[in-house]
């Protein structure tokens, strides 16, 4: 019977795909494509901005041009029926590939079309960028500032993003969008407006994301704490910080022995904190107004921009877990970056968490 309704399920999903080719057409890819007039490639003005390898950025401006999103792992521009290489994004098993891989080109752009009359900012990563606190901080707002450089923001009249939650909210009212029009993304996968606006990804180029993260340019890490740390908003905080990865969905880099670590830490004087639970501007001030934080790989980490020189910072996560991007902050904002990598967790005893951490190993670090 299963057998039977996933049969059912796989043919209803090919006859929709096929539908929407011929209401849409077929999405191509072309390898060196030729100069096309409904699109303008500029290169930003600033040259404090620079990507990795020191590479200008690029900002692109379609007419008439069609996003499409699966938003989880794919986002399509689109100019007539040619995906466009460099801003389309395709995240795939943990890696950044051209946009020959996307998934519009052998599965069409199955929902209705959403036409806009104006121009359009397009935000959009898939599920990483609007999920995950890290990436919205470090992937989709620094779009904003490329963009700004080469474009008036007041004159944009649509941004395309995912309904937004509280922190994206935040962030972006103090960047001076409070007034901003949205496009949910999620809502509306398939839009073509009168332009397209968008840059390339401020960091990924191609390869696995772990690696990537060694490509972080210095400039985001200071416009971050530019743009936002004189909105904190101070309340009655510790110093002294262990960061709770507890309430993250995510199974990676979880402490089994969490509840111990946190009886321990509360001896030696600190404060547990569900940092995902604080308000932005509050979290701005907890990082800002530590002395010490100890934690757990995890997107609260992104909030290492905010601390102030010399801030002690113990991650814990293991050895198996290649990313190191919270180094590359830490050394940007020039903190005393300590790293513990604990040996990997037998597979079987993975869903309580994949760390454990001897306290006697931590003490060496207090």
């Amino acid at each position: 019977m299963v057998n039977i309704k996933k049969k059912l399920s796989n043919i209803y999903k090919n006859l929709v795909i096929t539908l929407f080719k011929i209401i849409y057409g077929k999405i191509i890819f072309v390898e060196k494509p030729q100069k096309d007039k409904e699109i303008l490639v500029e290169e930003i003005k600033d040259e404090n901005l620079r990507g990795p390898d020191n590479l200008k950025y690029l900002i692109f401006k379609i007419k008439n041009g069609r996003i499409y999103t699966d938003f989880v792992e794919n986002v399509a521009i689109i100019s007539g029926n040619r995906i466009v290489d460099k801003i389309s994004y395709q995240q795939i098993k943990g890696e950044i590939k051209s946009a020959k891989y996307n998934s519009v080109l052998y599965k069409g752009t199955p929902y209705i079309k959403k036409k806009i009359k104006g121009n359009v900012l397009s935000l959009t990563q898939g599920a990483s960028g609007h999920k995950n606190y890290f990436h919205w901080l470090y992937d989709i707002l620094p779009k904003i500032e490329i963009c700004s450089k080469n474009y008036d923001l007041d004159k944009i009249q649509y941004f395309y993003l995912s309904s937004l939650k509280e922190y994206q909210k935040s962030t972006l009212e103090l960047l001076g969008f409070e007034k901003m029009k949205i496009i949910d993304a999620n809502k509306n996968r398939h839009i073509q407006a009168s332009e397209i606006i968008c840059s390339e990804h401020p960091w990924y180029k191609n390869g696995f994301i772990l690696e990537e993260a060694k490509k972080l340019p210095e400039w985001i890490v200071k416009w971050i704490n530019q743009s936002f740390i004189n909105h904190k908003k101070e309340f009655d905080c510790n110093d002294k910080i262990f960061i709770d990865r507890s309430e993250s969905s995510f199974a990676h880099c979880q402490i089994q022995n969490n509840n111990e670590i946190k009886e321990f830490l509360k001896n030696k004087g600190f404060t547990s904190y569900k940092v995902g639970q604080l308000p932005f501007q509050n979290q701005i001030y907890l990082f800002n107004n530590a002395k010490i934080i100890i934690g757990a790989h995890g997107a609260a980490f992104a909030n290492l921009a905010f601390c102030k020189k010399n801030t002690k910072i113990v991650e814990i996560k293991p050895k198996s877990h290649p990313n190191f991007v919270d180094q590359q902050i830490a050394k940007f904002n020039d903190l005393n970056f300590n790293l513990i990598q604990t040996n990997d967790v037998d597979i079987k005893n993975k869903k309580e968490g994949d760390i454990i951490l001897d306290t006697s190993i931590l003490n060496q670090f207090l």
